[in-house]
């Protein structure tokens, strides 16, 4: 990674980054980030530079606190299904890496947020008694893990145009959304599943996971009128369609004690 890059990079997006830092010069803030990095500090130090310059766009700490919420619940999923020991061999070096991707997803965000971080929700993975195996039963967990990854990816894709202001931030939010696409495909992939979605096909899980995926519409254009007798299966498959904000805490809600 190359910070002064970063920087210079930050700076063409949003011109008076350094004036809203308190007059702190790019030199005096890359080597500052550089003495605490040497000194063992993790690079959150450079998310409380951003944290700083945009604290006061209140529609950009919303939607971080929202993705920091839903990397909470997943970072905490992992972890505790990978404490339960149901987890098979065959699929815990998956679980291990999902595991370390969401709590550097936390990390990041509760650095880039700083004193506007939410606090760690506490948890029911039963859903309130819906699925009391969670982590006694591995295809509960499975399918659990999916739910939790299908929709995250929708949810992050349904923020994107409220982040537009804050490109710094839209681009890590992106980087964090196509990790979590991999994720939803790993997890498909363990319960039997192709890695996308056919139509609105839940699978067992709750249908408002996958509402609207069915659609066969796109910039207007009913795909499956094109050349290529396009179907409506692969019309759907070709397309991930977004969940908005209210749509993502209904389903999470459930799962938060």
């Amino acid at each position: 990674m190359n910070l002064q890059n970063i920087l210079n990079d930050i700076e063409k997006v949003d011109a008076d980054v350094y004036e809203r830092l308190d007059h702190v010069s790019r030199r005096h803030v890359f080597q500052s980030w550089m003495k605490k990095a040497l000194a063992g500090v993790t690079p959150l130090a450079f998310s409380a530079v951003l944290n700083k310059a945009y604290a006061q766009n209140n529609v950009v700490v919303d939607v971080l606190n929202y993705a920091l919420t839903l990397e909470f619940l997943e970072a905490e999923f992992y972890n505790r299904s990978l404490s339960s020991g149901i987890i098979p061999a065959a699929a815990r070096a998956y679980y291990e890496q999902i595991a370390k991707h969401e709590n550097a997803h936390v990390s990041l965000l509760q650095g880039a947020l700083g004193s506007a971080a939410i606090r760690k929700p506490n948890f029911d993975f039963t859903a309130k008694g819906a699925f009391p195996t969670v982590f006694s039963d591995v295809q509960t967990n499975y399918a659990l893990a999916q739910a939790f990854e299908d929709t995250g990816v929708r949810a992050y894709k349904g923020q994107a145009a409220n982040l537009i202001s804050a490109p710094a931030v839209l681009t890590v939010a992106l980087q964090i959304h196509s990790v979590e696409a991999r994720h939803a495909a790993r997890i498909r992939f363990l319960r039997g599943q192709k890695g996308w979605i056919t139509n609105s096909d839940a699978s067992g899980l709750p249908a408002a996971i996958y509402a609207g995926e069915g659609s066969i519409t796109q910039a207007g254009v009913n795909l499956t009128t094109l050349p290529g007798n396009i179907n409506a299966d692969r019309s759907s498959e070709a397309f991930d369609e977004i969940l908005t904000k209210e749509q993502v805490l209904a389903i999470a809600g459930p799962f938060i004690a």
